[in-house]
């Protein structure tokens, strides 16, 4: 009988005791850290805002009249540019995280992480998975603008709007009706990049195939256990919860504790720059927001450092999970897993490699 979505946490926890602490190993840890954060694992279940004190009030009027001293169009050409930097950015950006998310299974699965060979040896798995994403993220797109722009065409060619007044009742109804679709929407593509993170990375990472070919061969697995799935899905959501709401505890505190050595700087820097003449312009401003940058992420690391044994735990709770289901991941999660940590009915350890040669 296929380990139970409950067994699943229990030998999950088991691995990442094995992976983190037996022994622990700091340069594991850092490199966990790292895919983790780019891979798009991390969840910390709060956002830190820094408040606004100090110098900030004061700064806001300086700001407001630079707008009115720079040229117009160098304004426009710097917007321009970051805007197409920033869409740049998003784009590389995807297809780093799509390579990671093969890096940190590969990770979790041996228990040794290695990033400049998974670098090498992923990237047709994670040009086929950032494939995907774009497919998905613009279908999401079309999904909305359809969703939204339906309705609203609709709502207009039947004159509710001229005025909308007499028409309240019903731009109201189709409003309702309008948000009930669309948390549903939100609810099934959060379930697909769940499902595709867990079940159709492993399929691609083994086989080399295309994610929507992994859909469908999964969704036959899905249909003859319906009942197994949703329980794992059930579990995860409160496990997300409850990890989640521990790490946002735990966020807010060292982002306290920085905030104070922080501020400080900030104002000793302000201060400084008062005192050697600079004033708010288009190149202090720039290093301001390049510096805020920094200083983000290098929080957001410190915050993947804390969540480190989060990012072993749920891909380790999908692997453990899947594998009772896919012949080829048990295979390599038990042919290299020690004898006490082989639960009962699985198949007998056999001398594969971890992953197939690429």
């Amino acid at each position: 009988m296929p380990i139970s979505a409950t067994d699943s946490i229990t030998l999950a926890f088991e691995h990442t005791k094995r992976q983190l602490f037996k022994p622990f190993r700091f340069g594991q840890w850092v490199r966990l850290a790292f895919v983790g954060l780019l891979a798009g694992e991390l969840g910390s279940g709060g956002n830190f805002n820094p408040s606004s004190h100090g110098t900030q009030p004061a700064a806001l009027p300086q700001l407001g009249e630079i707008y009115h001293k720079i040229d117009p169009a160098i304004l426009a050409s710097v917007i321009t540019v970051l805007v197409i930097t920033g869409i740049v950015l998003m784009v590389v950006m995807a297809y780093i995280s799509s390579v990671m998310r093969f890096i940190l299974f590969d990770s979790v699965l041996t228990s040794e992480c290695h990033l400049r060979a998974g670098w090498g040896r992923r990237q047709e798995n994670g040009w086929k998975y950032f494939l995907w994403q774009l497919g998905l993220l613009l279908a999401t797109f079309a999904g909305a603008l359809v969703l939204v722009g339906g309705p609203a065409a609709f709502a207009f060619g039947m004159g509710w709007f001229q005025p909308p007044r007499a028409h309240l009742v019903q731009l109201v109804l189709t409003g309702v009706v309008v948000f009930i679709l669309f948390v549903g929407c939100v609810i099934g593509l959060a379930l697909v990049h769940v499902l595709t993170k867990d079940f159709i990375v492993p399929q691609m990472a083994f086989e080399g195939i295309s994610a929507l070919e992994a859909w469908r061969r999964l969704w036959p697995m899905i249909q003859a256990e319906t009942k197994g799935y949703a329980a794992y899905i059930a579990m995860k959501i409160v496990l997300t919860i409850v990890v989640g709401i521990a790490i946002g505890i735990v966020t807010l505190i060292l982002g306290l504790i920085l905030a104070i050595p922080v501020i400080g700087a900030v104002a000793a820097a302000v201060i400084a720059g008062k005192t050697a003449g600079l004033t708010w312009n288009l190149l202090t401003i720039s290093a301001a927001a390049a510096a805020g940058c920094i200083l983000f992420v290098i929080f957001f690391f410190l915050v993947s450092l804390i969540s480190v044994p989060a990012i072993v735990f749920f891909p380790a709770y999908s692997i453990y999970f899947f594998a009772a289901r896919y012949q080829p991941l048990s295979v390599a999660l038990y042919s290299s897993a020690p004898q006490s940590a082989v639960p009962q009915g699985a198949p007998p350890p056999l001398t594969p490699p971890p992953y197939p040669a690429m």
